[in-house]
């Protein structure tokens, strides 16, 4: 379970990075607060934060699950490519968002949630 713990962090730090980035980036590309439009580069940048955002939500409970009803030993695999994942969606984004391509990270939460709903109806039949 620790590792999956130090994944989750990991992903903390790198959403606190997208988030700083995106902050650090405002003055350099003219996008002052309260705006969230008006340099295209910029925009890309915000967006990247706020698709992790939306992703991270749903990937740290479903990895500690995961973890839980399945296997901490095997919850690091998604866990670890849940981070490459978004650091090439970053990436690929900013670069040109026609080349993101459907960010993996969607599907890798998708396993996760099955994964980890077989692995809490395995554990209920068990009881029974």
């Amino acid at each position: 379970m620790e590792y999956s713990l130090i994944i989750i962090l990991l992903a903390l730090i790198q959403y606190m990075a997208f988030s700083l980035r995106t902050g650090i980036s405002r003055p350099k590309y003219g996008v002052l607060p309260p705006k969230t439009t008006g340099n295209e580069i910029w925009e890309r940048i915000y967006r990247v934060h706020q698709n992790t955002l939306e992703q991270i939500v749903v990937f740290i409970p479903s990895l500690l699950l995961f973890s839980y009803y399945v296997s901490a030993r095997w919850a690091v695999l998604p866990g670890v490519a849940y981070l490459i994942a978004r650091q090439i969606y970053s990436y690929r984004y900013i670069k040109d968002p026609a080349s993101r391509g459907f960010p993996p990270t969607f599907f890798i939460n998708v396993v996760l949630i099955l994964g980890s709903l077989i692995g809490i109806i395995i554990s209920l039949t068990k009881v029974g």
